[in-house]
């Protein structure tokens, strides 16, 4: 049984207790005050008021799961042998330890405590440390974004995601070891200057006013000052976090510099950046597939790097071997190999048929796409 859970804004003026968020509220250092999915009591609200935070997303009803549907289909077994015997493994993908999940976690979150800590540097280099060792730990060349989960917080989450993709298409994109343990940091950085920003301005669940956009714009040149006067922490990398958000047409900021005035490190960081930032959900927006995500990037040739793109494509892996994907002709089909350069087209099985489905090559294929 399957009850429907709706997503619904009020103005704080309409909130009341037992009332479930759906948003997490966190404060100029990142730190999570409310978790999203927690029902609010009178303290909680009279804090939000406080916090001149206009209004929130609730959450109505609740889903339960019948088991069933938690399970993968049955597969015949015939299938599952030919399943078992053509598959391809995927190429090594990062992965984190739960000691290293909490120990980077905790580091970002010190990070954006004090950003005038005496041993600011230390701790980035740490956590960068941790990073290239699970990269080189398992030679990992690919990413899978789901696997990567550090916190429920969006702003620690989504830095250690931009750090970790962005070394790893560094790595393919050519750069030496240390260029990619340096935009590891310049990743977990880009958005530090996020800190120096106003909470009520972070936590609006509502669009943004162009005074309020305009303000939010400025984190790229508030992170590259708090930055400055770090001596031990390079150029690229400073200049890393002030262009993350520049456009190779021009039309970025805060600069509106072109391609060629753009660092190598924000190019490669500003892709990163857009597809983290799609797929997360975020209190003002869905999250959008990674498909999705991929194609809006893709449509984007005249904004960021076209190698870069490339690269990006060649290490982000959509469907991991082994997931059950819905094909346009109907079929449940389980994903047997992946091609880096059809990143939305895998080699599939179908669970009712036993056929496969070579949807980058095959022309026989053409009109068929993942659902």
């Amino acid at each position: 049984m399957r009850i429907l859970v709706t997503r619904r804004y009020l103005p704080m003026r309409k909130v009341e207790p037992e009332m479930v968020i759906d948003q997490a509220i966190v404060d100029r250092a990142g730190r999570v005050l409310i978790a999203r999915r927690t029902a609010l009591d009178e303290y909680m609200i009279e804090a939000l008021k406080k916090m001149r935070v206009p209004g929130i997303y609730i959450r109505e009803g609740e889903e339960e799961k019948d088991a069933q549907e938690e399970k993968k289909p049955a597969v015949p077994e015939a299938i599952q042998k030919k399943y078992d015997k053509v598959k391809v493994e995927d190429p090594a993908k990062v992965k984190l330890s739960e000691s290293v999940r909490a120990r980077v976690a905790e580091g970002i979150k010190y990070l954006y405590q004090d950003v005038k800590a005496a041993n600011f540097t230390d701790t980035t280099r740490t956590i960068t440390n941790e990073l290239m060792r699970a990269i080189e730990d398992n030679e990992a060349i690919a990413v899978d974004i789901s696997a990567l989960k550090v916190s429920d917080e969006y702003t620690f989450k989504h830095s250690v995601d931009v750090a970790t993709m962005a070394m790893i298409v560094a790595k393919r994109y050519g750069m030496t070891e240390q260029q990619v343990y340096e935009i590891g940091i310049a990743g977990l950085l880009h958005d530090i200057g996020k800190s120096q920003i106003p909470n009520d301005l972070l936590n609006k669940a509502s669009r943004l006013s162009d005074t309020e956009f305009e303000r939010m714009k400025q984190h790229s040149v508030l992170g590259y000052r708090i930055l400055t006067d770090k001596q031990d922490l390079s150029d690229a990398i400073k200049m890393g976090v002030l262009q993350h958000h520049e456009k190779t047409d021009g039309s970025g900021y805060p600069m509106g510099v072109g391609m060629l005035q753009i660092n190598p490190f924000a190019r490669i960081i500003s892709v990163a950046d857009i597809y983290d930032a799609l797929v997360t959900e975020r209190p003002y927006k869905k999250p959008f597939s990674p498909r999705d995500a991929v194609e809006m990037i893709m449509s984007m040739t005249g904004e960021l790097d076209i190698e870069v793109m490339r690269c990006f494509m060649e290490s982000v892996i959509l469907y991991p071997v082994g997931t059950d994907v819905e094909l346009s002709n109907g079929e449940i089909a389980r994903v047997i190999e992946n091609s880096p350069h059809y990143v939305l087209r895998p080699k599939v099985l179908g669970l009712t048929t036993g056929k496969v489905y070579d949807l980058a090559t095959d022309f026989g294929c053409a009109n068929i796409i993942i659902l």
